[in-house]
């Protein structure tokens, strides 16, 4: 029996790749004890126990981008949080610790360096974070999303990717999507989202172009983001969700998605070889644009800054690309050479690799 400690959290991008490892863990194990470390904060604190793991709470240390009290005080929290970890190891026999990112990652990275437990780490952005940078010095099981991922003795092992996506043919499913939805099946369609939150640009710029679309013989699903407050034109053939629970039939029905480029995003499209227009998000350490570019360079893909997303942009752009058959052909061929479907086999044998002498030690 394995007992594995999975860590990360806070977002989508870090909770699903983790949960798609666990559950393949407990499908191919039911004797394995898996648990997984978060904060209480976290998307991790609702995903987590639904799925039917225990989560270990600790505390949300984020690392101080500037001077002050949070700065001076750092140092001291963050090893009580480290020493608290080293104990959830040792008291739950921990046989390997496995990173995502997050907050919740550093720390356990350097418990379990203390206590000699293997180390797996997995980055889903094509620019590593600062947690999996630190990790990826202890370990030499580094797994990537994107080949050109910068980080140490990393491999490519693709995203781990939930089974409904790894499973899905598009074209069986396609008509059962269509009528769940109330999609014309015969009609080619645009699927719009800015994830789960909403992003206001997209939501703006597609609310005000969806007659352009439309007259170019498209139909549209807008998935507008749960915060979403903006007026949407009520349209034939325009059809607007703030959620959609079944992202894989919304991706069963598309002939086209322009969506921001999350990790996550850009795998699953690359993986079902679906053409894509990525607006990527401008903040952070500008991962998004990164994330996008095999896709780009391998011509599954268009990228158009946030600022310059735009009607005129879609009036100029997305329309020649919506009446061009023969380039959505291409893109969608071109996706095949970068998307992988077995991301989350390649993530559990690299764990098995991790793990395989110490089980045999214990054992």
């Amino acid at each position: 029996m394995t007992r594995y400690l999975l860590c990360g959290g806070g977002t989508a991008g870090h909770v699903n790749p983790l949960l798609a490892v666990a559950d393949r863990l407990r499908e191919r194990d039911a004797d394995a004890v898996i648990r997984v470390l978060g904060t209480a904060e976290g998307l991790e604190a609702r995903l987590v126990p639904a799925r039917g793991y225990e989560l270990l709470v600790v505390r949300r240390l984020p690392f101080p981008r500037r001077p002050g009290i949070a700065a001076v005080r750092f140092p001291g929290r963050f090893s009580e949080l480290v020493s608290g970890i080293r104990a959830l190891i040792i008291e739950h026999e921990i046989d390997v610790v496995v990173g995502f990112g997050g907050y919740v990652s550093a720390p356990a990275y350097l418990a379990a360096r203390r206590e000699r437990v293997p180390i797996v780490v997995h980055e889903a952005n094509a620019r590593p974070g600062l947690a999996n940078r630190l990790g990826a010095r202890f370990t030499r099981f580094v797994g990537v999303a994107f080949r050109a991922t910068p980080l140490r003795g990393s491999r490519f092992v693709g995203m781990p990717l939930r089974g409904e996506i790894e499973r899905l043919d598009r074209h069986s499913a396609r008509p059962a999507a269509c009528a769940a939805l109330g999609l014309e099946p015969r009609k080619l369609t645009l699927v719009v989202t800015g994830g789960s939150l909403g992003a206001r640009r997209i939501n703006e710029t597609i609310a005000s172009s969806a007659p352009l679309v439309l007259g170019a013989a498209w139909q549209v699903l807008h998935i507008t983001g749960e915060r979403s407050e903006i007026d949407y034109p009520e349209l034939s053939d325009y059809h607007v969700l703030k959620y959609c629970d079944r992202m894989d039939l919304a991706l069963a029905a598309a002939d086209l998605v322009l969506a921001r480029a999350g990790s996550s995003t850009v795998s699953e499209l690359t993986a079902l070889a679906i053409p894509a227009v990525y607006v990527p998000l401008a903040v952070g350490n500008g991962e998004q644009a990164l994330n996008a570019r095999d896709a780009v360079d391998a011509g599954a893909a268009l990228v158009v800054d946030n600022d310059d997303f735009t009607p005129e942009w879609v009036a100029d752009s997305l329309l020649a690309l919506l009446q061009d058959r023969t380039m959505l052909a291409s893109m969608a061929a071109s996706a095949t050479a970068v998307g992988v479907r077995d991301g989350t086999a390649r993530m559990v044998a690299l764990i098995d690799e991790a793990v395989g002498g110490r089980v045999a030690l214990r054992s």
